[in-house]
């Protein structure tokens, strides 16, 4: 199960898809003339930017409050596997202690019943894991739409055609000049909108 948490780290790979989100710019018209050479680097600069997923994910208080609650119940399930793991293996030690007193026709009927108890733990063991997963996979689509949905309104905002993603594990962009990191924009801009969004 611990090993199922550390999967919410993937949620960054997820955000990381939030790349290339266009914003239409419907009042652009179709020019005939070629613009000078600085010109078209200027518009090219305030048309691309890119956010650090990595510090987006670190300041983000909705992912926080996500990784949180699902590491609570990931935490809550160990600890539930764990107690009835115990009561298990009691069952199982009071049975070989037991054992040498028991008639032929009871050892067989305590072994089917701990075999269906071992069973049943094994399912419950499985189960749990995968309901975790999948509230992880609902989880990390919300966080990838609320960061979209997001970054579609301020880029259309802000004039930008399209806005790009960066992290250190899995690097997209090689180089950019800082001037176009908007993460910190962001950051706050998605505070603010789940702070309204929890009153």
């Amino acid at each position: 199960m611990t090993k199922f948490i550390s999967k919410i780290t993937q949620a960054g790979a997820g955000l990381a898809m939030v790349v290339a989100l266009a914003a239409c710019n419907n009042n652009q018209e179709a020019k005939t003339t070629v613009k000078p050479k600085a010109t078209a680097n200027a518009d090219v600069k305030n048309e691309f930017v890119y956010v650090n997923s990595d510090s987006l994910l670190a300041k983000y208080e909705y992912f926080k409050d996500m990784n949180a609650k699902l590491e609570a119940k990931s935490k809550r399930a160990e600890a539930d596997l764990k107690d009835k793991g115990t009561a298990f293996q009691r069952e199982v030690a009071a049975y070989q202690q037991g054992a040498n007193t028991m008639s032929a026709d009871q050892r067989q009927k305590t072994e089917e019943r701990l075999a269906r108890k071992q069973q049943e733990l094994q399912g419950f063991q499985q189960n749990a894991g995968a309901a975790l997963q999948n509230e992880q996979a609902a989880e990390s689509e919300k966080l990838y739409d609320k960061v979209a949905d997001y970054l579609k309104g301020y880029a259309k905002k802000k004039g930008y055609k399209m806005v790009l993603t960066y992290t250190k594990t899995n690097p997209t962009i090689l180089f950019a000049d800082e001037s176009l990191d908007v993460t910190a924009e962001v950051i706050q801009g998605l505070n603010e909108a789940y702070k309204k969004d929890k009153k």
